[in-house]
């Protein structure tokens, strides 16, 4: 009975998580789960063959790299793992619930690309070498956590609390200071993915419409809902409504409220092209 209560739980607090991260995680998950695979059954380093070598020529030749290297993860060293995805959880969920999903991919891919595109610029500097991980593309979901919710207090182990504006940026002083200190830490691409999340962020905020996923990704990580998981219902377009105008008039007041408690919240740029047309014909109305 508490295995099932457990795993019940578990597929709850999953069936919970917003669409888009849940789709990352279980594709990293996945993913590192396949490097065990391959290594163990093949003798095939996947990471061979779909991380990113810093070498120009490389990434021209095989472009596919910048956005698979997101993916993988050392195999010797799970924590890389764990704290890639502990990381991605706490601080991605509200970003996408605040943002939307396709925001949120948007940053979460822009990120890691930033982080390779600038590895691979400074590699005359740093030398060519073999990254994986996504930390680049978690930086930036930091970075924009950072910036839509700087004074939220984080927990770090022995510390009192520490307002996120300063632990995300605590990290970032702390990468810089270590830039030239050699080990296994791709620097740079954390920097370069914290850059992106933050350009990201300022377009945001400056009215650009981040949201430039295609919609056919928004059919394809919602296939990873599980079954359990509250689907939302459509709206019938073949109902109309047959009530009288005092009905009606209430109907549009009440969807008026709610367009501008949307304002109120995310902004005018939240809007979806139905609701600004909405707004615009109850405008006219007396």
């Amino acid at each position: 009975m508490a295995t099932n209560s457990f795993g019940y739980s578990v597929k709850r607090g999953f069936a919970a998580m917003p669409d888009a991260l849940r789709a990352i995680i279980l594709l990293n998950t996945a993913t590192f789960v396949a490097q065990f695979v391959f290594f163990a059954f093949f003798g095939i380093d996947l990471s061979t063959y779909l991380g990113l070598n810093t070498n120009i020529v490389i990434t021209i030749t095989q472009p596919w790299r910048i956005v698979t290297y997101m993916f993988l993860h050392s195999m010797g060293n799970l924590f890389h793992f764990i704290f890639n995805m502990l990381w991605l959880w706490w601080m991605g969920r509200p970003v996408e619930e605040r943002l939307g999903p396709r925001s949120f991919l948007t940053i979460y891919f822009g990120a890691g690309l930033a982080g390779a595109l600038v590895d691979v610029a400074l590699s005359f500097a740093a030398g060519t070498t073999l990254v994986i991980g996504a930390s680049g593309a978690v930086f930036g979901v930091m970075v924009a956590f950072a910036m839509l919710f700087p004074r939220t207090p984080i927990m770090l182990f022995l510390l009192p609390p520490i307002e996120a504006r300063y632990v995300v940026g605590g990290l970032i002083a702390l990468d810089i200071i270590f830039l030239n200190s050699g080990g296994q830490v791709a620097r740079l691409v954390h920097l370069g993915g914290a850059l992106g999340g933050f350009l990201l962020m300022r377009a945001h905020k400056n009215g650009f419409d981040l949201s430039l996923i295609p919609r056919y990704f928004e059919y394809l990580y919602r296939k990873f809902k599980p079954s359990g998981a509250p689907k939302t219902k459509k709206r019938n377009k073949k109902m109309s409504i047959v009530s009288d105008a005092d009905v009606i008039e209430e109907v549009d007041q009440s969807e008026l409220d709610e367009i501008l408690e949307k304002i109120s919240k995310k902004g005018y740029d939240a809007l979806s092209k139905e609701e600004k047309k909405k707004l615009f014909e109850l405008s006219k109305k007396d």
